[in-house]
């Protein structure tokens, strides 16, 4: 078996372990990520970029900026629609703050070549990986490759391996609690050949369901709409595709929704799940393995790197000081962010989505509640600050 000594070793190749590796890096810590797919796999998967501000700085602190910078597009404020008029959320002016729309595997790409350029180490397409000892202070992780074992020796292992990944089930049941929610409706996701149809994110709320219109690139557009979960994309033409989106968030004021050529379907889930704590013995979570979001707040990514935004520090002062002090509060003060997420998202998803069982009282609240963020700077100003995302307290 083949050894390797490191002082933190990642499971798990997203934003949240990349990123991790390599702010760890940069403050002169070893580090070690182990993925099962391939470096291609990663930064082929097209997932949604809505980047918050402190995500946007982080990242340019962190010297991984720059093609965001360049590629990524600014956007000062949102759109709701409902009612049959479109209503702006000055962002900027609400919070002096901004987000960008920039795509999660362009943000992989971007950490990927950052780790590689200083021979940082990530071991691809490796199988059967396992965590042990996590309750001593001498953990380490397992994993195979072309048939040969190799063990990872660290002083701490973060499990940033997503919901369904091995590092959650490794704190003991009765260390930990789950809390959850699924939501009766999914969203149908397309990605079309076609110049944007908004400068900004359009959130439009109808009677026949939610629907979204972003951009993932000048030339691509990401559009969503609400569907049945259990719906199957073969159940929907094109035609039947564009035929709902126009009607869900078009006005009556001359705006038209742009087509393409759709190159993508999928349906996804919604769900909002929370395990705590998120750390157990030298094992601690970050990202998708301790939290999901639905994506209506857009938040899934932007926690991932306040998690390890926070770990980062927190193992620096261990490393350099010998203090755990940080490390023992870190899931109190991550989760102070991801409950505030949680509600963000939940609030968003709550106000925009149709629900098959609300009755006509409910649907008068619903909209009532609509009127009162577009028209009060009060109500604006929450909903901004929370998009653009909560500066970090520390």
């Amino acid at each position: 078996m083949n050894t390797i000594d490191t002082k933190v070793a990642i499971v798990g190749a997203g934003p949240a372990g990349l990123l991790l590796s390599h702010l760890l890096h940069l403050r002169g810590i070893d580090s070690v990520v182990v993925e099962i797919r391939s470096r291609a796999g990663i930064e082929s998967t097209i997932r949604a970029g809505v980047l918050e501000q402190g995500t946007m700085d982080l990242l340019t602190e962190a010297g991984v900026g720059a093609r965001m910078k360049a590629e990524g597009a600014v956007h000062h404020g949102i759109a709701l629609s409902f009612g049959g008029q479109r209503h702006r959320i000055d962002l900027t002016g609400l919070t002096g703050r901004a987000i960008t729309v920039y795509a999660q595997h362009e943000v992989i790409k971007d950490l990927v070549a950052a780790r590689m350029a200083v021979s940082g180490r990530i071991e691809f397409e490796v199988a059967n990986v396992s965590i042990d000892d996590i309750e001593s202070d001498k953990p380490y992780v397992k994993y195979e490759r072309n048939g040969e074992q190799t063990r990872i020796d660290a002083a701490f292992v973060i499990g940033a391996d997503g919901f369904h990944g091995i590092s959650r089930p490794r704190i003991p049941d009765g260390k930990h609690e789950d809390f959850s929610r699924t939501y009766p409706f999914g969203w149908f996701g397309i990605l079309v050949e076609s110049a944007p149809s908004s400068d900004e994110l359009i959130y439009a709320q109808h009677e026949l369901g939610f629907s979204l219109v972003s951009t993932r690139s000048p030339m691509v557009q990401r559009l969503y709409f609400q569907c049945d979960p259990k719906d199957s994309v073969d159940n929907w033409s094109d035609d039947r595709i564009w035929n709902e989106l126009h009607t869900r968030t078009e006005n009556n004021d001359g705006w038209k929704l742009k087509e393409g050529r759709i190159f993508q379907k999928n349906i996804v889930g919604m769900r909002s799940f929370v395990s705590q704590p998120m750390q157990h013995g030298r094992l601690f979570l970050a990202g998708d393995a301790a939290h999901i979001v639905p994506p209506t707040g857009a938040k899934g990514m932007n926690l991932a790197v306040a998690d390890v935004r926070l770990l980062s520090i927190a193992l620096d002062r261990f490393f350099k000081t010998g203090n755990e002090d940080k490390l023992a509060s870190y899931t109190e003060t991550a989760l102070k962010r991801v409950w505030r997420a949680e509600h963000f998202s939940y609030w968003m998803t709550s106000m925009l989505h149709r629900f098959d069982d609300a009755s006509p009282f409910q649907k008068k609240i619903q909209r009532a509640e609509l009127d009162y963020v577009v028209h009060s700077r009060a109500a604006a100003t929450v909903l901004a600050e929370n998009y653009v995302g909560m500066r970090y307290a520390d």
